[in-house]
């Protein structure tokens, strides 16, 4: 039997009940009901400080079908109640009232997979995203736009040494296709460092003067797991930097960053999640640095959302063997386990495929077909025995299907060895993901996190340039991990792509290109399961299916009001629906400033 989702036996204090219900082509097997860790005092002694939310759709998002009720109660943080507005009223009949006038409730956002300091960073650096996110087009308006950028932030540059930075410019948007060079970067500044991050957060383009300042030159070789691309004929460096390169550039332009400054990219990222309707946010690939400055402000009371930090596996052992993980929040934040990345990405064709790029990059030759992040197997095996032996949950990104590979027979090989725990290990992206690879996956316990963005900002490129019609039509293959009976999540990678929750929404269900064309028409799921792998399949892959992911009793009242039903508005409207207000809690973190003039306010 093919089952969705197979919630095992655990030493909890809270008890699961499991239903099955139908449908097709597979059974599924679903969480359907969880009973409260505690008695609570009856809403009725409580009722100056109950909630009452009515009025319109409340999706509770629980079980496989759409299910609605009329009105919650929520008290000290949690719904006390969710069913009949009559009922509820009886109930607590002295409740602060939120009428939504029709508009629908969903349960608080998940985030399952992202960067979020880095979002940050993309809201404070220079904006070079094509439309529709940004307005750079070609070359020509990147360096418009930095040169603007760096006229207004004089402070900012100062605080990172003098560095010159944007973020967002990816080649396959560019009149030009390609990417920037040193020496076109240098119009910008010849006495400054120049560093631009491709939207994929793989690549990068700097200028003379930043290469000056990395030391890198003809002589220097390649790092092991990154690349520095030469001019055609030559060992001189171009200016474009991939993967391992890019991320010791950042390091260098951030080592002398002030704390106040960091902290304040932090909180800009998080209100950019909170306007997204997100209550759980995730930093994906965490250093020490990053994970503490989140950890410092959750001590000062400044996270108004949950915080999941990932630190990365190889490069922060000792951080993690000192402090481990936690299930359990502190201050809205939590060390969940651990990431490890095992290739690059597909748009910038450093994603490690069993197969050859369809277009290689210049100077590449036609077998060229991407490559690991770690030459030597043993370090990533190593890696993933410990997160084993420390029982460290696992997010690896994978993108390509050599890479997917690793990961499945690197996790096959550890299973073989350690004990049998509920683990949920991840695969992150997941792009090219194979159906022999979902069938073991589904068989080792593994959880695929899909990227179906990349349907909607590269499909046309992944046709046309990167792996061809057939491999394109199977990005993110969330039709064939349903049929299977997997659970998968989605996420939107920010800040690859900002954190733009209904349109991660829109492209899980409708998959549809810059240019118009249905990619992969099979792999297409309904709006409804789209939102399973948003809220409720996104909560379980967190360890928090029994306090989040849907408006049950008993669980946390994180909800979201949206202007409209993603279940009955017409599909391509789905991304234009608007965030109106975001709870964490019951407690209102975020009002949508158009709902100034409207009375969607609390009152007795």
């Amino acid at each position: 039997m093919n089952t969705l989702l197979k919630i095992q036996k655990r030493h909890t204090h809270h008890l699961i009940t499991k239903c099955i219900i139908s449908s097709l082509p597979v059974t599924l097997l679903v969480a359907c009901a969880n009973l409260p860790t505690a008695q609570h005092q009856p809403v009725q002694e409580k009722a100056s400080n109950t909630l009452l939310v009515y009025g319109g759709p409340i999706l509770t998002m629980e079980g496989m079908q759409p299910t609605y009720v009329e009105a919650l109660l929520i008290q000290a943080g949690h719904i006390q109640f969710s069913g009949k507005l009559e009922q509820a009223r009886k109930m607590a009949p002295q409740a602060q009232q939120l009428n939504l006038e029709q508009r629908t409730v969903i349960p608080g956002i998940i985030d399952a997979h992202s960067h979020a300091n880095s979002v940050g960073l993309q809201q404070t650096v220079a904006n070079l995203y094509p439309p529709p996110d940004g307005a750079v087009t070609d070359i020509n308006s990147l360096i418009v736009a930095m040169k603007s950028w760096q006229q207004q932030n004089p402070e900012f540059i100062q605080a990172t040494s003098g560095w010159i930075m944007g973020n967002g410019y990816d080649d396959a948007q560019l009149k030009e296709k390609r990417h920037p060079t040193a020496t076109e970067l240098d119009q910008i500044s010849k006495d400054q460092p120049v560093l631009i991050l491709h939207q994929s957060g793989h690549l990068a383009s700097v200028n003379h003067k930043a290469l000056e300042i990395l030391n890198i030159n003809a002589k220097t070789p390649n790092p092991s797991g990154g690349v520095i691309r030469r001019i055609n004929n030559s060992m001189e460096p171009n200016g474009v930097l991939e993967e391992s390169v890019v991320f010791s550039a950042m390091m260098q332009a951030f080592k002398n960053v002030p704390p106040d400054v960091m902290q304040k990219m932090a909180l800009t990222a998080i209100q950019t999640y909170i306007q997204n309707g997100y209550t759980t946010v995730q930093e994906g690939r965490a250093d020490a640095g990053t994970s503490e400055l989140w950890r410092n402000l959750a001590k000062q009371g400044k996270l108004p959302i949950d915080l999941v930090s990932y630190p990365d596996i190889i490069n922060e052992k000792a951080y993690m063997l000192k402090h481990g993980t936690s299930r359990n929040y502190d201050h809205h934040f939590r060390i969940g386990g651990v990431k490890i990345s095992l290739d690059g990405s597909p748009q910038g064709k450093t994603a490690w495929l069993t197969q050859p790029y369809l277009i290689p990059p210049e100077g590449k030759p036609k077998s060229y077909s991407g490559y690991p992040a770690f030459p030597e197997n043993k370090t990533v095996q190593d890696a993933i025995n410990l997160a084993f032996e420390h029982k460290w949950q696992i997010l690896a990104h994978a993108n390509g299907d050599a890479a997917i590979d690793q990961y499945l027979n690197d996790i096959d090989t550890a299973t073989k060895h350690y004990p049998k725990l509920d683990r949920r290990n991840v695969i992150i992206h997941a792009q090219t993901m194979r159906e022999d690879q979902l069938d073991k996956a589904k068989a080792l316990e593994l959880i695929p996190s899909f990227f179906s963005l990349h349907t909607y900002y590269w499909g046309d490129w992944h046709r046309e340039e990167t792996l061809g019609v057939e491999r394109a039509n199977r990005i993110s293959p969330t039709g064939s991990a349903l049929r299977k009976g997997i659970l998968f999540t989605e996420h939107h990678d920010a800040p690859v792509i900002p954190p733009r929750s209904m349109m991660t929404l829109d492209t899980t269900v409708n998959r549809v290109t810059r240019s118009g064309k249905i990619l992969g028409a099979e792999q297409r799921v309904s709006p409804y399961i789209a939102l399973k792998s948003l809220t409720d399949w996104a909560a379980y892959q967190y360890f928090e299916e029994n306090s989040k992911g849907t408006l049950s009793k008993g669980k946390l009242a994180d909800f979201v009001i949206l202007s409209d039903n993603p279940l009955t508005i017409p599909s391509n409207k789905i991304k234009d629906i608007q965030i109106l207000a975001t709870y964490k809690e019951g407690q209102q973190v975020y009002q949508n400033p158009s709902l100034k003039d409207l009375e969607l306010k609390t009152s007795p």
